[in-house]
């Protein structure tokens, strides 16, 4: 049986603007099994961004409670969860976040350079071992501008699996990538959920990615709408397959 990774219960986020307050979460509730592949969809202003940072340990919720791996993130100071983020959760984000002069391999170990008890060699074979996991074993040196797109957002994916996280937390990840790219993107993070029964948070708008998760969570106006199980998780690899030669393209 696997366990609760992420409990949400009543969470509310009001901001105060000005002399308005804006309430950007009214009273989100959910649950992500380990192992569970989920996406997370709504439009512009619908909370998704406030959620993202909650779930993301970057921002504390006004009221309910937040659990990340069984750990209650409303106890914890700001040191607190700045190392709780970094040995829990590996972020995706849309823009990869590389550093530009900075080796595939270096980016990748960067995580890992917060955590004494892992030395220099450790840190080496981890990092060969994430970016071998996401098929760039032969591109440990190349910088950022030598990589496309696609290769950049591999990186990104093999430093946020360096650590061994709970839980893979992605930001609209295909959002600057061409429909062959996100594919391929797409079935590297399915091979990573149904191979390696890592689980998945991946925020996005456009219903085609999401078609690939196993559960859709859809907010609107700060709530959740929906949260729907998908019966048909469409194959990212057979997508892939289906999309006419590179050279038409």
């Amino acid at each position: 049986m696997s366990k609760k990774i992420l409990e949400l219960q009543n969470i509310k986020r009001e901001f105060v603007m000005g002399t308005e307050i804006v309430r950007a979460l009214k009273g989100v509730s959910f649950d992500v099994m380990g192992g569970e592949f989920v996406t997370i969809m709504g439009s512009s202003g619908s909370g998704k961004t406030t959620l993202l940072n909650t779930l993301g340990c970057l921002d504390k919720p006004t009221e309910g409670t937040y659990l990340l791996d069984g750990v209650n993130i409303g106890g914890l100071n700001r040191n607190e969860l700045a190392r709780l983020r970094n040995r829990k959760i590996g972020f995706v984000f849309q823009s990869y976040n590389l550093l530009p002069r900075t080796s595939a391999l270096e980016n990748v170990e960067l995580p890992l350079f917060y955590n004494i008890e892992i030395s220099h060699e450790q840190r080496k074979q981890k990092a060969i071992k994430a970016l071998e996991a996401v098929k760039l074993a032969d591109r440990l040196d190349h910088m950022p501008n030598q990589l496309s797109g696609g290769q950049q957002q591999r990186v990104a994916i093999a430093r946020a699996l360096v650590n061994e996280p709970v839980m893979i937390l992605a930001d609209e990840a295909t959002g600057n990538l061409d429909t062959r790219t996100s594919y391929e993107i797409m079935a590297l993070i399915q091979e990573l959920n149904q191979v390696q029964g890592k689980t998945i948070v991946f925020v996005t708008h456009e219903p085609d990615i999401a078609a690939f998760s196993s559960r859709t969570v859809t907010l609107r106006d700060g709530k959740v709408v929906k949260d729907t199980l998908n019966e048909n998780v469409r194959s990212a690899k057979e997508a892939l397959a289906a999309l006419p030669p590179a050279e038409d393209y």
